[in-house]
């Protein structure tokens, strides 16, 4: 079976699991499929290079503190991260470094990386480290406490959650399989405090699974429900979630800092064309 072979298969076995749970969004997914495959075509084949190149003006990874612990780290507990991760990092999480923070770290490997959230976020920050593998237990220490379990068992969650009533952020680096990601997200993202950050690594492969979930997500966020003239209701996802970044094999999502109550579409100013007569004031 050739590849283009396998993505069909893959894309009709989740159309089908669909239709079996919820007919309606099967009939939206189906229509769907010719934009889904023309944006996969787009990414896989364009040029997106800018017409005219320009002096980069990002900073330095240099000056990224995350990135300087994990390069200087030649020893010890290790640490194994994609590069390009650090920056995602302390651009969605930099806002916590210096406060009392909770952070929950799924998969703890060789134990590194807890040393290195201690070192970024400060004395403040309290580390939780989760894992299916009992030997990480030695891992256990000063501000990093250690859970044994499996991130796809929601009973493992509804536990965790009673021990650890506050979570400012959870990055799941853990089994990495779609199932495992949906569960941990949907078990976690309603327990993060107003304004914590949700972060799932490891989302590899054409037609990822997860990926394909989290397209749900996007089209919740999209949602609309006119509720006045100027003014939409929300549901509950638009209430908290306030974000979805999508990066290279990445996503985060970020908690609202309050409950978004509606959409509002202002205007200003006293001057306007009249292609719309009918919604000017």
């Amino acid at each position: 079976m050739n590849k283009h072979l396998r993505n069909l298969f893959r894309i009709t076995q989740r159309l089908l699991v669909t239709f079996s749970q919820t007919p309606v969004a099967f009939a939206f997914q189906f229509k769907n499929i010719p934009h889904h495959l023309s944006a996969f075509r787009f990414a896989k084949t364009a040029s997106l290079a800018p017409a005219e190149t320009t002096n980069s003006t990002a900073p330095a990874v240099s000056e990224n503190p995350l990135w300087r612990y994990f390069d200087a780290h030649q020893e010890g507990p290790g640490i194994w991260k994609w590069d390009h991760y650090f920056e995602v990092y302390h651009r969605h999480l930099a806002k916590f470094v210096g406060r009392s923070t909770h952070l929950v770290e799924v998969g703890i490997y060789s134990g590194g990386s807890l040393q290195m959230w201690r070192s970024y976020f400060g004395p403040g920050m309290h580390v939780h480290g989760i894992d299916i593998e009992p030997a990480c237990e030695v891992y256990r220490t000063e501000g990093v406490d250690i859970h044994i379990g499996d991130q796809a068992d929601r009973t493992f969650w509804s536990a965790f959650r009673q021990k650890v009533p506050q979570v400012d952020i959870l990055i799941d680096d853990g089994g990495h399989s779609p199932e495992q990601q949906q569960v941990t997200l949907e078990e976690i993202f309603p327990h993060l405090r107003p304004g914590g950050v949700y972060i799932c690594e490891d989302i590899h492969g054409d037609h990822n699974r997860f990926a394909s979930y989290l397209s749900g997500y996007c089209n919740a966020m999209n949602q609309t429900v006119e509720q006045g003239p100027a003014s939409l209701a929300v549901n509950p996802l638009q209430k908290w979630m306030h974000s979805i970044h999508f990066y290279p094999c990445m996503v985060v999502i970020e908690k609202r800092d309050a409950e978004l109550a509606s959409l509002h579409n202002s205007r200003r100013g006293t001057q306007w064309q009249p292609f719309f007569p009918d919604r000017v004031d």
